[in-house]
């Protein structure tokens, strides 16, 4: 029986680290001769990763499992000043870190311009460890933002249906406070969704967020509890409308006495407005501009 033949150039180090099937392809194929070996200090992350946290107890898992069978699949990067730039797989990264690893693998790739690299950060992710649904947002939210890409073309680069990315992107609307409840997986998207009709009322949110992580309250309960809390009331809005009208006319009285002037106060059905304080001549805005300064 012939000997296996020797891989040149490779150590029993990087050997150990990478699978036979990549190696084939290395010697094979034109298309992976950017494999190389690089060491961890030389490789930065990438300011476009879309995950922003990562799990301990998963990252001490990985590493155990590369202090075993070693890194099974190549790092991403590409080269930019004299340096690595990750690209995909800043979890292997860290975790070789934890395993007490000096360098890994990585497949070297050239890029068309920054876009490449944000895109491939973030399909890679969506493709190898879910997202977490607020992440998974604020990717697609950058691709818009940074690059001019429609919706449309988000969800062809990440390949993902269209309403999939809209349905993410709409989370972004809610506070801080169901978006954390959905970030530590005490409510699910589903839910964060059907609150969205409450995240002009504050109250009501945290209110109902509190019922559905005590209750346990499954999504289509919430959605009726929020059409419940959302339905049109005539009585309660003419009620809503007088009390605003008469608090606006108060407002106008007690400004036009204390700047002893016309004033009008003007809002506007979305919320906001103008005050509009009125004066005859140069005189009266130096005297109203010398009292509001004074106050």
């Amino acid at each position: 029986m012939n000997p296996s033949p020797r891989r040149n150039g490779l150590g029993r180090g990087l050997a150990s680290l990478i699978p036979d099937s990549a190696l084939e392809v290395d010697v094979l194929s034109n298309e992976s001769k950017g494999l190389r070996t690089v060491p961890l200090d030389e490789i930065d992350a990438n300011p476009d990763q879309p995950r922003e946290r990562f799990d301990p107890t998963e990252l001490d898992a990985l590493a155990s499992s590369i202090k075993v069978h070693g890194i099974m699949s190549p790092l991403i990067v590409c080269r930019e000043e004299g340096r690595y730039v990750l690209i995909a797989g800043e979890r292997r990264l860290r975790a070789a870190a934890l395993a007490g690893l000096s360098e890994v693998p990585v497949l070297v790739r050239a890029l068309a311009g920054d876009s490449d690299s944000l895109e491939l950060a973030l399909v890679e992710n969506l493709q190898r460890a879910d997202l977490d649904p607020i992440e998974a947002a604020k990717g697609y939210r950058r691709l818009q933002e940074n690059h001019g890409y429609t919706q449309e073309e988000v969800a062809q680069k990440v390949g993902k249906e269209r309403s999939t990315v809209a349905n993410a992107l709409r989370l972004l609307k809610l506070p801080d406070i169901v978006l954390q409840a959905l970030r530590e997986g005490q409510i699910s998207a589903g839910h964060a969704r059907a609150l969205l009709p409450l995240s002009g009322d504050e109250n009501e949110l945290r209110r109902l967020l509190s019922q559905i992580i005590v209750r346990d309250l499954n999504v289509r309960r919430v959605e009726q509890l929020v059409a419940e809390l959302t339905r049109f009331d005539p009585v309660k809005t003419k009620n809503t409308r007088s009390q605003t009208e008469k608090a606006l006319r108060y407002a106008t009285k007690l400004l036009t006495k204390s700047l002893k002037t016309g004033v009008e106060i003007r809002p506007r059905k979305r919320g906001g407005g103008k005050i509009v304080i009125q004066y005859s001549d140069s005189e009266e805005l130096e005297r109203l501009i010398t009292e509001l300064r004074n106050s």
